[in-house]
């Protein structure tokens, strides 16, 4: 069952190829996550590069700031290709990007993209001279190139330039106003010089991020409307916990549903000891619950009430969804399809069994008060009634037995 009858028109934009991935044009809207390891550390980091790949990140971007972390790079690919794992990796490159891809060419042609923020390429005339090299390395070794700008990084000299000629105009605009346009100047001038030495207007990706929710919805509209370049989607700096949760799916969902974005990243600070892998997650359930792609089949769970005083509902939907997620890697390859279905799991008779009814697979187990019966629903059909104590068993046979006749 689709979860949006109404599919979002997407902005035209270029098809971009990344390894084995397109990014923009038609294709899907991308997962990209990024690892917090020591790039240097070749073992670690594509411990944790398969742990995101796993986790269902489609592009990886790794740090690559000192000669060391580009000597271990072709070494991480190499261990990941052992491994059975294509993931793409991205190299972030911040002032000395230059002189690491030219000295190190096995880097170079490891990585299947450069990330390069024009406000850390340089100063100067140098800025130029180093943005020309690693465009030119780009072109020698055909890969595409991400020129992505930050709020927090953006280039000096071109702010004061455009502050300087606000300030001469008869309504000048705040300097806020000006800042986000010199994001969406800095990242399109970048783009026009990269294509003037020779990239192809087909391997430019731009983005342009910062922390703030309108600031970034602003910045992205104002560079979708002026440009077709492929757009990388992210909130900068968003934070811990649920408000870095809350504060990417508010900016990111607002521009997704106006159809621009051609990959996410959700940039979340991990609480101590917590999997990198739960940016990725987000990611994926942000693009499943606006109905763009599938991931994993969906739990529909009510929030619980003072009809649902015990907590088996809630220990079902847990264990379920868990499940579910387990079993992907598998039924993924199997079943075609399995990702776009929905399972319900309810807790009283009130929105129980109506919601059971537009799942795939439903049940509507007993609330409070209530005769201690589960009735499931099928398709919308109601097929058993489960009782007693083996009802999570009993119910999650159900769903096997439903994916292995509807998607095999």
């Amino acid at each position: 069952m689709s979860h949006s009858p109404f599919p979002v028109p997407r902005r035209h934009s270029v098809p971009v190829h990344i390894g084995q991935h397109t990014v923009g044009g038609d294709a899907p809207v991308l997962v990209q996550s990024m690892t917090n390891t020591d790039t240097a550390d070749a073992v670690r980091t594509a411990i944790q590069c398969a742990q995101l790949a796993r986790a269902g990140s489609e592009l990886v971007r790794i740090t690559v700031n000192t000669e060391e972390a580009a000597a271990a790079v072709a070494e991480i690919r190499a261990r990941l290709d052992d491994m059975g794992l294509d993931v793409p990796l991205v190299g972030d490159f911040h002032f000395n990007g230059h002189k690491l891809l030219a000295r190190y060419p096995e880097c170079a042609r490891a990585l299947a993209k450069y990330r390069i923020n024009p406000g850390n390429v340089g100063r100067g005339r140098k800025k130029d001279d180093q943005f020309a090299t690693i465009v030119g390395l780009a072109i020698e070794h055909d890969k595409p190139v991400r020129i992505g700008v930050n709020w927090g990084s953006l280039d000096q000299a071109l702010v004061v330039r455009m502050m300087d000629a606000n300030a001469r105009l008869a309504e000048p605009l705040d300097a806020a106003a000006v800042t986000r346009e010199a994001l969406v100047v800095s990242a399109l001038e970048s783009a026009a010089r990269a294509e003037e030495l020779g990239l192809a207007h087909d391997r430019i990706v731009l983005s342009a991020k910062v922390s703030g929710v309108q600031e970034l919805i602003a910045v992205y509209r104002a560079l979708a409307a002026r440009c077709d370049y492929p757009l990388h989607l992210g909130l900068t700096e968003a934070g811990m916990g649920s408000k870095g949760i809350v504060a990417s799916t508010a900016a990111l969902a607002v521009l997704l549903q106006e159809g621009i974005g051609d990959t996410i990243r959700i940039s979340l600070t991990p609480e101590p000891g917590a999997p990198r892998e739960k940016e990725v997650l987000v990611a994926q359930e942000i693009l499943q619950t606006m109905g763009l792609r599938s991931f994993t089949p969906m739990v529909i769970a009510c929030p619980g009430c003072g009809r649902t005083t015990s907590d088996y509902f809630q220990r079902l939907a847990q264990e379920i969804q868990t499940y579910l997620r387990e079993q992907m890697p598998v039924w993924g390859r199997q079943y075609p399809g399995v990702e776009a279905m929905t399972v319900a799991v309810m807790g009283c008779v009130v929105n129980g069994p109506g919601e059971s009814k537009m799942a795939n697979i439903g049940i509507s187990l007993p609330g409070s008060g209530e005769e201690p019966v589960a009735p499931v629903y099928v398709d919308g059909q109601k097929t058993v009634t489960l009782k007693g104590e083996t009802i999570a068993a009993e119910f999650q046979a159900i769903v096997d037995a439903y994916v292995r006749s509807h998607y095999g």
